[in-house]
């Protein structure tokens, strides 16, 4: 397994760049432990995370602090089963997925 280490806190720099935050509506396909997931809802956002491997959910759902609980649904599935609307989410992130 590799660690992902940011010192330089680009991600999260990058992340403040795409859009206001607060509020929005985001789709994040294939969440995995939730890294990006508690990053965004940090932020403000509104957070569907999607992981096809229920293992990774679980781990995101114990890592996610309290306070972020009303803002983030955790989903066991997959990015090539997703029934969402058109417009349902403001953004969709696919980050460090593949």
């Amino acid at each position: 397994m590799s660690l992902i280490v940011d010192r330089e806190q680009n991600e999260i720099k990058a992340l403040r760049q795409v859009t206001d935050w607060p509020g929005k509506k985001v789709l994040e396909i294939g969440c995995g432990k939730g890294r990006v997931t508690r990053r965004l809802a940090r932020l403000g956002a509104q957070v569907e995370a999607i992981e096809p491997n229920a293992r990774l959910i679980d781990l995101a759902r114990r890592q996610l602090p309290p306070s972020f609980a009303s803002r983030v649904r955790f989903s066991v599935g997959k990015s090539s089963r997703l029934e969402y609307g058109r417009g349902t989410f403001d953004l969709v992130l696919f980050a460090w997925s593949l």
